[in-house]
């Protein structure tokens, strides 16, 4: 299986649809917990859906199992982003709920893990990609930058 990752900040739109259309990807899993932000006109939940289907002939499908808490992203935003305590806690609330077993494998295989951060290394799409491999030990995980 192969699973990739993206975030679209610090990227225009040309560049963020041309990394997903050569990835091989099959579809957009967004693991955001707040899939309307204003942080990118392009990445707003039904502007991606028509993008991906028109530009990528792809499918977008929103998992909000896979994202933090408002909670958990209040305190690790305001609270001065402390990575350890925010991935701990991240990695104990996934696996609370058994998202192994709850998140059809068809949707990760072949799919792109999208969030908004720009690089995956203090993002919750690199640790949501790495719990999966951990317990279903087939992945092979493909970050797009």
């Amino acid at each position: 299986m192969t699973v990739f990752t993206i975030g679209f900040t610090k990227k225009p739109a040309s560049r963020f649809f041309e990394l997903i259309r050569g990835s091989g990807a099959q579809r957009v899993v967004d693991v955001r917990l707040n899939n309307v932000s204003q942080l990118a006109g392009f990445a707003k939940r039904d502007d991606l859906a028509f993008f991906l289907r028109e530009i990528c002939d792809m499918d977008y499908v929103h998992l909000p199992i896979l994202a933090p808490t408002k909670e958990m992203l209040d305190e690790y935003k305001k609270g001065g982003g402390d990575w350890a305590l925010y991935e701990n806690k991240f990695m104990d609330l996934i696996e609370s709920r058994s998202i192994e077993d709850e998140v059809p494998r068809d949707l990760v295989d072949d799919g792109c893990l999208l969030c908004s951060e720009h690089e995956p290394h203090h993002c919750h799409r690199r640790l949501v990609a790495e719990y999966l491999n951990d317990r279903w030990g087939d992945l092979s995980i493909d970050h797009l930058v």
